[in-house]
């Protein structure tokens, strides 16, 4: 089994990438822990001290101006995880409860949250032997942190909650004790450093941004095969276009479409005596929509990488001045506030696909082709319906992608006054691309009908590639059949990144 070493706040995103997709164990850089026990010795000693400090002796959000004694810190934090175990829904995937698991040992090792070196590596031994907590998606407005969520991970350190253990799902104790570990008791803070924090809407803002990412490169290479399918226009590909207007993403989704588009014959056959004088907008400002995209994903990036990397619990340690500060790090306004923009992105990239899908089904937009793709229109109806399914995904992803940021409520009476609504601003982005995959699966299949309906022109080797692939599981669309099928096919390919692979389209890489 492959084990990644972390250093707590120089995590990259292809680290936090692998972690998600490879289900990779990982340990912290042991350097930190000097600075972890630190902490936790700083956090004993108040335990043991008259001064209230927060959550170390006393109580909770409207409770805290109530003392706790000494004797009874250990229940004070095994009470906080249970009571705070509030969630409901379903339980989220294998792969975001692991990568929820590490964001919060990263947290953890930045030597400020005052917690014991041993509740890190029961973290690093539940991930090596697959001891999985069982999340409910439901419970958090990402203030104070994802309280609910993280309280059903923290249960499982301490016996209780459920978990998932060589596929069977069991109680917590159980699933430890068949892993070879033991529970722990918690100490002065401990539960409080679990539950404050934004992990679960970092996870699932991460994921997110991760499958935009790849769906980004798929769209280029539909968007290009849909531009030779009705014969468009390279002409605004033209470099000095892009460059002279500046921005990073739309000269990188230029480049890449060039190459995409490079060698087709069906683009030389009319470069010369077309009556046309531009394309629709979905043809000719791919890249500045996509490009756009790109950028804004970005931006996204580097806030949730920052967050990744960010001490996030409360109160917070800090050692060098001696103090125990009560702050507000929990607060998921920057996850907030990226996932909104990972949302808008998604929502765009699809809507000019959809557009681009509606051109090529169109006889009177799509110089030439058939009505609907279909060689025999009437008696069949091709991809008709077909379009009409991406309009409503496109229609549900706008309605998705209205900012969460901005829907605060109070809570806790009224304590908790101004939340971020980021856990589900994040976790909307897995819907919202499984709608984007659809989208571009229904492109992929019309533009592909489109261009082989040209022949004996043909498209770009790149291009061709990938017809070649999608033809590998649906064969073209001679009479009218039952599509559900193939329109699953299409966006798996598009999911699996098998598209953009198989073109080699040069996409660049993810970094702010």
């Amino acid at each position: 089994m492959t084990v990644l070493t972390l250093t707590p706040g120089a995590v990259s995103l292809s680290d936090l990438a692998q972690v998600f997709h490879h289900e990779t164990s990982v340990v912290l850089d042991p350097d930190c822990r000097s600075a972890v026990e630190a902490a936790a010795a700083r956090i004993a000693e108040a335990a043991r001290g008259e001064d209230p400090v927060y959550g170390v002796n006393t109580g909770f959000g409207k409770l805290a101006s109530l003392k706790i004694a000494p004797e009874d810190t250990e229940t004070l934090q095994r009470n906080l995880i249970l009571s705070h175990c509030c969630g409901v829904g379903d339980p989220i995937s294998r792969a975001h409860a692991r990568l929820i698991m590490t964001l919060k040992m990263l947290s953890l090792g930045r030597g400020a949250s005052g917690v014991r070196w041993s509740l890190i590596e029961l973290l690093q031994e539940m991930l090596a032997r697959g001891v999985t907590p069982m999340i409910p998606a439901q419970g958090s407005v990402g203030a104070s942190g994802d309280l609910a969520p993280l309280a059903h991970m923290a249960a499982v350190l301490i016996g209780a909650g459920q978990a998932e253990f060589e596929g069977d799902v069991m109680p917590g104790h159980d699933a430890l004790s068949k892993a070879g570990l033991h529970p722990i008791q918690l100490g002065p803070k401990e539960g409080l450093a679990f539950i404050n924090g934004t992990q679960f809407s970092t996870a699932f803002a991460l994921s997110g941004l991760f499958g935009a990412w790849q769906a980004t490169g798929s769209a280029l290479v539909t968007s290009a095969l849909s531009t030779d399918a009705i014969m468009g226009s390279t002409a605004p590909l033209q470099p000095e276009i892009h460059t002279l207007r500046g921005h990073r993403g739309q000269i990188e989704a230029a480049a890449a479409m060039r190459a995409l588009l490079d060698g087709s014959e069906i683009r030389e056959s009319h470069r010369e005596g077309d009556s046309r004088v531009q394309d629709p907008y979905c043809i000719r400002c791919q890249p500045q929509v996509t490009g756009a995209a790109m950028d804004v994903l970005r931006q996204a990036a580097m806030t949730l990488r920052i967050e990744a990397n960010a001490a996030t619990d409360n109160p917070l340690v800090l050692t060098g001045a001696d103090m125990i500060v009560s702050g507000g790090n929990f607060h998921a306004e920057p996850v907030g506030f990226a996932a909104d923009m990972i949302a808008l992105a998604l929502s765009e990239i699809g809507a000019i696909a959809q557009r681009r899908v509606a051109l090529m089904v169109d006889p009177t937009l799509s110089f030439d082709l058939p009505p609907f793709l279909t060689p025999n229109p009437g008696l069949n109806s091709g991809y008709m319906i077909a379009e009409v399914t991406t309009a409503a995904l496109m229609s549900e992803n706008k309605h998705l992608a209205n900012p969460c940021v901005t829907d605060s409520t109070p809570t806790s009476a009224n304590q908790e006054d101004h939340v971020s609504m980021a856990a589900h601003g994040a976790f909307r982005l897995h819907r919202m691309l499984s709608n984007l995959h659809n989208i571009l699966g229904v492109e992929l299949l019309c533009a592909a009908q489109g261009v082989e309906f040209r022949a004996p022109l043909e498209t770009s080797a790149a291009l061709s590639r990938c017809i070649r692939l999608l033809r590998k599981d649906v064969p073209a669309l001679e009479e009218d059949r039952y599509l559900a099928p193939d329109i699953k096919r299409a966006a798996d390919l598009i999911a699996s990144a098998k598209v953009q692979n198989v073109a080699q389209i040069p996409m660049p890489e993810l970094k702010a």
